[in-house]
């Protein structure tokens, strides 16, 4: 066999490789937007659909963020600050038909989580000195504590009828913190699928819906709460949120103490016992109230997962170890060299 026929077999193969490559479809697109409302970074991934399609789309999905964001501020001016204010000095305050319906929405989740999740919690996130841009570097006096709880505001204490809100507590102050992404995750699915975008993920922060696949579920990994990296991770399946509070987001340090952002309204204080909680649902906004209500809820959280219709939960301790509902340990994946100390609760 010649030398140049030795040549010629060898490049056969490859040829070949090249023409099949070549006849196959071109893989779907995967386009990608980032921006910063609501205090975190939103990314947003789609597949399978061309940037012509998708600009305009995702150009509105921003310009809902940026609006919802300073709407709903809960210390820069804003529609809600405005509203705060109005219900404090006891008057009736009309309300858009936007916000009336998730403040109807947030009312039907304090109620489900027993007061856990309570977005009337404004004033005391304020007191802590959680509303600003910076960081608090004190705990505030016990005695203050003491009086918002003596008076402690609930959404119950909010009166919405014809349009109009009133309080007949003059300690609220509504805070959306809790859910506010959720909310806003939603409302962009749902444009997607007003376009007929039917693979994407919406991210904000860490925290996401996504509907469909990119050919196989999407991977959605969860951040470890004390160490870098991540902890576990999950296949989405069709359509779900992943949502996960913890007390590493933002908090402050005080005589080696961690004091985070996710206050108990119950005690005035930030919850303890938990580093991280996280959840899944198909509703962003449900997932995003009961994170923070079973984060709160500490040992408890079964029952009130129960509640609040919560099936997938993962808890993990301060000390590293981890509680799993049955329904999430069929789900999620331990990405660290050792798997952490893992038990299982069942719901009621």
């Amino acid at each position: 066999m010649t030398a140049e026929i030795r040549k010629r077999l060898y490049l056969l193969p490859v040829l070949i490789a090249v023409l099949l490559a070549a006849c196959q479809p071109a893989e779907p697109p995967l386009i990608e937007r980032r921006f910063i409302a609501l205090g975190t970074i939103i990314d947003i991934s789609l597949y399978g659909i061309d940037a012509e399609r998708a600009d305009p789309v995702l150009a509105a999905i921003e310009r809902d963020f940026h609006r919802l964001h300073h709407d709903w501020h809960a210390w820069e001016e804003s529609r809600l600050t405005t509203l705060n204010t109005t219900l404090q000095q006891g008057k009736r305050a009309p309300v858009p038909a936007g916000l009336a319906a998730v403040l109807e929405q947030a009312r039907g989740l304090n109620r489900s989580s027993g007061g856990l999740f309570e977005p009337a919690i404004g004033g005391l996130m304020a007191l802590w000195g959680f509303h600003g841009n910076d960081l608090p570097g004190k705990v505030p006096e016990a005695d203050a504590i003491a009086a918002w709880l003596a008076e402690r505001p609930r959404m119950n204490d909010l009166e919405l009828e014809g349009g109009h809100a009133r309080s007949t507590n003059p300690r609220l102050q509504l805070d959306l913190g809790a859910f506010a992404k959720g909310v806003a995750v939603d409302r962009a699915i749902d444009r997607l699928r007003d376009a007929g975008i039917g693979n994407a993920i919406v991210n904000a922060g860490g925290d996401l819906r996504a509907i469909g696949a990119r050919e196989r579920p999407w991977r959605i990994g969860i951040r470890h709460p004390r160490a870098p990296g991540v902890l576990a991770s999950i296949e989405t399946q069709g359509d779900e949120s992943i949502f996960t509070s913890g007390d590493y987001e933002r908090y402050f340090e005080a005589e080696g103490k961690r004091y985070h952002h996710i206050i108990d309204p119950r005690n005035g204080y930030p919850a303890r016992g938990t580093a991280s909680l996280t959840v899944i649902h198909s509703e962003a906004a449900v997932a995003d109230a009961a994170a923070t209500a079973l984060f709160v809820a500490g040992d408890a959280w079964p029952q009130t997962a129960a509640d609040m219709g919560i099936e997938r939960v993962m808890r993990v301790r301060p000390d590293g170890t981890v509680e799993l509902s049955p329904a999430m340990a069929e789900r999620i994946r331990f990405e660290t060299d050792i798997e952490p100390e893992v038990t299982l609760r069942g719901l009621p």
